[in-house]
């Protein structure tokens, strides 16, 4: 880290009441690894030219072809995911909250186009699809730096740093984070073997997505994530 992010970090925990962890410490390895060698830099910079943050909330695009085209998308889908097919993504906004957690049957790989922090959690913490929002921890991620996040890991929408918001890359396996073609009480197995229900069916929202939220969250009461978030709706400042 830079100088001025390491003043930036000390800030952060300065100001909240929670220990504010960066990627590159060992708290980090439970939750997943700093890539390195991938060069992101292309990436990045149309980030920056081309995608907005929006004044408040936050938007999220699965896929962006142009990202898909370039160089890095190639390397991720034969190095990083073993041949896999991926998409290449983004999610800006102006987060400063976690009152949801999701998660993938597949990692993900989050790319910080500017400062920014995520909120983590341990999937072996749920416990009757419910999750302690005091389990949780925060990880700065400097600008630059692309992480893999582990299909264990509990993860949501980056938090900011400063006024302007953040803006971050999103790699996953093709077709997460899509509408689903049927209802998930609607699957059913019929007679293959099936003896009862699977509770991890409540969780899922879309395509490859799992989600647990705060009763008070925008995507309990918009979307109809499962409420299972115990704690408070936690705020970090910056």
């Amino acid at each position: 880290m830079t100088t001025e992010q390491e003043a930036l970090l000390k800030h952060l925990n300065d100001v909240n009441d929670v220990t504010i962890y960066s990627v590159w410490d060992k708290e980090f390895a439970t939750y997943g690894r700093v890539l390195t060698g991938a060069d992101f830099s292309e990436a990045i910079r149309y980030m920056v030219q081309y995608t907005d943050i929006p004044a408040e909330g936050n938007i999220y695009v699965p896929s962006d072809e142009r990202m898909e085209q370039q160089a890095i998308g190639q390397y991720l889908k034969d190095v990083v995911y073993g041949g896999m097919p991926i998409q290449i993504g983004y999610c800006n906004g102006k987060n400063s909250n976690f009152s949801a957690f999701e998660y993938h049957k597949g990692s993900e790989i989050n790319v910080a186009c500017c400062d920014m922090m995520l909120s983590l959690g341990h999937l072996w913490d749920v416990r009757d699809n419910t999750y302690d929002n005091d389990d949780a921890q925060v990880f700065f991620v400097p600008e630059g730096t692309a992480v893999v996040m582990y299909e264990t890991t509990l993860h949501f929408a980056p938090l900011k740093v400063s006024d302007e918001g953040f803006r971050g890359i999103v790699v996953l396996p093709r077709d997460t984070n899509t509408p689903l073609e049927k209802a998930p009480e609607t699957c059913s197995c019929g007679d293959a073997g099936v003896v009862g229900e699977d509770p991890e069916k409540k969780l899922l929202l879309q395509k490859n997505k799992w989600v647990i939220a705060h009763p008070d969250s925008n995507i309990a009461k918009n979307d109809g994530a499962y409420t299972g978030i115990k704690g408070a709706d936690k705020v970090i400042r910056y």
